[in-house]
């Protein structure tokens, strides 16, 4: 059948191995996933709206526990959370901020906006000690749409979501406010989910729920071009019929964003991708972000926030868990889908898998984790 497929269908023409097993159990292999894939790639941390004025608070980089300060003026700054005196943590919870930054320990103070070192406190250094190579070590950061980036390479590249930096420009993604949030410690290896995300072979068995709301997924794909015997046409719409957003009725659950184009309003949805951290999905009516937090090798945490207009959020008696329902249906049953899936990973008879050519998007997946492993510039 392959050689009859479109010149533009992405399903593969081979079926290739997966990843080896050790890369979803093996400590050593995800202690250089750390420092690889998420140690030089944007982490997302959440929306800018939820970091304070006038607070800091650690949140974990890659395994790495960052302090993220804002300012009383709005701006933000990101150091490493560790003193340059003996490595104390400076900051285990969200605390005010002013001009500096203090250690709990000896008191050592530096600058919030740039981290240099200010005071050493009571210690008295000798001359051979140099105050301006002593300031806190700098994450760099960058808000996008809202969200707050991290990124602990020395050198960042640039923030590349799979679809652009302006896939969203037609969303008012600057005024969304946190309604909803949801977080769960999943028994899995990261990558693990981002595999279930990146497939749609298990969505007849899995997700009833969404297959009603998305028919294509109904069939194993994700969008027509994957089907073996696609023609090329590219069908307009992803709903069913009368369905209008991702709810619980496929009502929308307040007003419709006036800046939406004629086919993002009937698409219903636009997905963007942040590897290795987040994606992002923008409705007709409010905005979803799922973002990954490694633990270990066989534990990572989800966190699921959904963003509404202000308008929309005071709305009378508007429940904003009620919009979150429909989509943590879902997010539940890939939970699941993915435990289950690291459960039989354990098992000594399992060495690798082999992919489908549904499969494409892991297969990518899985070269750009090798490749970034290999990369690595010790």
């Amino acid at each position: 059948m392959t050689e009859h497929r479109h010149p533009e269908s992405p399903l593969l023409d081979h079926c290739p191995e997966t990843l080896p097993r050790e890369a979803y159990l093996d400590a050593e292999w995800f202690a250089r996933e750390m420092a690889t894939v998420w140690g030089r790639h944007w982490v997302c941390v959440g929306r800018l709206g939820d970091f304070v004025p006038g607070r800091m608070r650690p949140v974990m980089v890659g395994g790495a526990s960052v302090i993220v300060a804002r300012a009383a003026d709005g701006s933000v700054s990101a150091f490493h959370n560790s003193c340059r005196h003996r490595g104390a943590e400076i900051c285990a919870g969200e605390v005010a901020v002013g001009r500096l930054i203090t250690c709990p320990y000896h008191a050592w103070s530096y600058a919030a906006a740039d981290g240099r070192l200010v005071s050493t406190a009571f210690a008295t250094p000798t001359e051979d000690f140099d105050k301006s190579v002593h300031g806190l070590r700098a994450v760099a950061h960058v808000i996008w749409n809202g969200f707050v980036f991290l990124n602990r390479a020395q050198e960042p590249g640039a923030l590349r979501p799979d679809l652009g930096l302006r896939a969203l420009d037609n969303w008012p993604m600057d005024g969304l406010v946190t309604g909803h949030r949801h977080e769960r410690v999943l028994a899995c290896n990261w990558k693990v989910f981002w595999e279930n995300y990146n497939e749609c072979l298990h969505c007849p068995g899995i997700h009833p729920e969404l297959c009603e709301m998305v028919p294509v997924y109904a069939k194993g794909i994700m969008s027509a071009s994957e089907a073996a015997d696609w023609d090329g046409s590219r069908p307009s719409g992803n709903l069913k019929a009368g369905a209008e957003s991702w709810t619980m009725t496929g009502a929308p659950c307040g007003p419709l964003f006036p800046g939406l184009s004629a086919e993002q309003r009937q698409d219903g949805y636009r997905f963007v991708t942040f590897y290795p951290t987040a994606y992002v999905v923008a409705h007709v009516d409010y905005v979803r972000c799922v973002r990954l937090e490694p633990l270990g090798p066989e534990e990572t945490r989800l966190v699921a926030e959904w963003y509404f207009s202000p308008e929309t959020l005071a709305q009378p008696g508007f429940d904003a868990g009620e919009v979150a329902a429909f989509a943590k249906i879902v997010l539940g049953q890939d939970g699941d889908a993915a435990e289950m899936n690291q459960r039989g990973i354990r098992s000594p008879s399992y060495r690798r898998g082999r992919l489908m050519p549904q499969e494409f998007d892991i297969h990518r997946f899985h070269n750009w984790v090798l490749s970034e492993m290999e990369s690595q510039n010790d």
